[in-house]
């Protein structure tokens, strides 16, 4: 026990007069008294020579010897990191990092959630279907046989110049395939992406947006069309301190059209929000910007998905998005929407 003693305090003495000041020191200083080969395991090999009623009094002994040589080997790692410190006075760490920040949302996302919203409030569901679309659903379910002349008003993109299988022209495609499950009565909108095959300007692009409505039920008419597209447009385009009209400042008109899936059919203008009536690039002069067509269900539609025209009717309209935003936010170039800049982008509040 007295060897052990001596030898213990005279480790103790050597480790007091190590310094290492580099990470190359503090390692040799961890492998020659820490480590599988080290010192402390070496005297820890003296605890076979100590006779049997001392052995308690030496495991003491050697446990606080290698709680000294740990403390100490952390010591040079918290001298470390404070000579740091202090090489940096200027930096204070206790100061919150600079925060990242938060994006928002596209401007055609928070204008697709609002009119969602706003057909929400009328009882409409949202239903949704594939982009990659069937020539049935996209044209002949809605009335547009072979070498119909409305399949040419819609330059389409083909898979593999298949015409069978093309990108969809519209959202119409998911109300046929909603009105072939034959749960009447239906309302619904349909929200996504459609693509034609279209010169990039600032009015056209070859992909964007739609939201399409259809409601079919018995005894539905097309006045039952003009105040659900009224009550949109109040809606839409309300100020935030219109409090009483609520949009009612916006003008509102229909002139008959054609679609091969509707009839009677109509395209809805509203006076244009960008110049006030005035004339500008995107109302082509004229005061008015037509934001929609619609029109009660074509009886044949109605047939070809299974519906007794005689029983139920229905009215259908579709809109695009990009339009609608344009008119929110007064953009004058549709391109905007796809250039992803950041400039353009960061403006739009997230919501």
């Amino acid at each position: 026990m007295e060897n052990l003693r001596t030898l213990i305090e005279s480790y103790k003495a050597e480790i007091n007069t190590e310094h290492p000041a580099t990470a190359v020191e503090k390692e040799s200083f961890r492998i020659k008294y820490l480590g599988t080969k080290g010192l402390l395991k070496s005297i820890m090999g003296e605890m076979k020579k100590v006779a049997v009623e001392n052995k308690k009094e030496a495991g003491q002994l050697l446990n606080e010897f290698k709680i000294f040589t740990e403390e100490k080997f952390a010591s040079f790692t918290i001298a470390e990191n404070a000579s740091s410190n202090n090489a940096v006075p200027d930096m204070d760490l206790s100061l919150p990092g600079t925060p990242a920040p938060l994006g928002t949302r596209h401007p055609i996302s928070i204008i697709k959630n609002k009119i969602i919203s706003i057909f929400y409030k009328l009882g409409f569901a949202v239903a949704e279907g594939p982009e990659i679309e069937d020539d049935f659903h996209n044209f002949s379910a809605l009335n547009m046989p072979d070498n119909h002349p409305a399949r040419d008003m819609q330059d389409t993109f083909y898979i593999n110049q298949n015409p069978d299988w093309l990108l969809r022209t519209h959202t119409s495609s998911v109300q046929i395939r909603e009105m072939q499950k034959g749960k009447l009565p239906l309302r619904i909108i349909c929200p996504g992406r459609v693509f034609r095959n279209e010169t990039i300007s600032a009015r056209a692009h070859c992909f964007f947006n739609q939201v399409e409505g259809l409601y079919i039920a018995e005894n539905v008419s097309f006045a039952d069309l003009k105040q659900t597209l009224y009550f949109f447009v109040t809606e839409m385009f309300a100020r935030p301190d219109d409090s009483v009209g609520r949009g009612t400042d916006v003008k509102v008109r229909f002139r008959p059209s054609y679609f091969p899936f509707t009839e009677p059919s109509a395209e809805m203008d509203i006076s244009c929000l960008i110049c006030g009536g005035e004339g500008c690039n995107v109302c082509k002069k004229t005061g008015w910007v037509e934001i929609l067509g619609c029109g009660m269900v074509h009886p044949k539609v109605l047939e070809n998905c299974g519906i007794d025209s005689n029983k139920y009717t229905g009215f259908a309209f579709g809109m695009g998005i990009e339009r609608i935003t344009m008119l929110s936010y007064q953009i004058k170039d549709l391109r905007l929407f796809s250039e992803n800049d950041l400039r353009f982008l960061k403006q739009f509040e997230s919501v």
